[in-house]
């Protein structure tokens, strides 16, 4: 009889705490689940009608670096913390771009749900010229030129500009190496020599080199669109100034 007595505590003993242990468990689960949540909802910014919208053209292949350094300016908030930007990528469909580097990136909006745009930047690709036989590419910048104040391209981004024909008659530059092409196909353009300049502007039109050039492209439409003080603000903020002296 003892035994069986024995036998019952211990069991009973077994049984309470592995429920102890389970709901520890469940409960260390359900805090992590509301950590993350909370870490998530933390860093996304919310939309504001209010602020002027900068969106960020992607497409199957896209140099993830030109993407990347437009948001990295625009998406800083103020030294005193205020949100300045909405900042918007954009796709054709829902479905996760690959860059070129093999990252996927989710895009915040189709071309049928895209919000109105203060500025439309169109990046680059390698193999940019799937992307400038891509009418639905060319009509979305097309459309949104008609109400973009600023269009930007980076790098071969020139071709797909040069392709919707909404420069013509305006200075671009494009990729080191690529300006005789871009003139080229695109005789209405007036592309500059891209051995020499990195960056041009021209009227609501500008452009650069691409690759790390798009951090020129960003932070010229920054001030512009800010100050010169909050450009300078930026640039503290990315190190900047490390980048251009590290040979040093």
């Amino acid at each position: 009889m003892n035994k069986i007595l024995i036998l019952i505590v211990t069991l009973t003993t077994i049984s309470c705490n592995l429920k102890s242990s389970n709901e520890n468990q469940k409960n260390e689960n359900l805090s992590n689940i509301k950590s993350e949540k909370s870490i998530k909802a933390k860093h996304i910014k919310p939309f504001k009608k209010e602020l002027p919208t900068i969106g960020l053209l992607m497409y199957h292949g896209v140099l993830q670096g030109e993407v990347v350094a437009t948001s990295d300016v625009f998406a800083k908030l103020d030294k005193d913390g205020n949100q300045l930007f909405n900042v918007i990528t954009i796709a054709e469909t829902e479905e996760p771009i690959v860059t070129e580097e093999g990252m996927k990136f989710v895009p915040d909006n189709t071309f049928e749900n895209c919000p109105e745009l203060t500025a439309l930047f169109v990046p680059s690709a390698y193999d940019i010229h799937t992307q400038v036989n891509n009418e639905k590419i060319i009509q979305f910048i097309r459309q949104r030129n008609h109400e973009a104040k600023y269009i930007v391209s980076n790098c071969a981004g020139a071709q797909l500009i040069g392709k919707s024909r909404i420069a013509d008659g305006h200075k671009i530059v494009t990729w080191i190496g690529g300006g005789e092409q871009l003139q080229k196909d695109y005789p209405k353009l007036k592309v500059q020599n891209d051995s020499l300049v990195s960056f041009v502007e021209d009227g609501k039109f500008s452009s650069s080199n691409g690759n790390l050039a798009s951090y020129i492209s960003a932070l010229k439409l920054l001030e512009k669109m800010t100050s010169q003080k909050h450009r300078k603000f930026v640039e503290s903020y990315l190190y900047l100034d490390r980048l251009q002296n590290w040979k040093n």
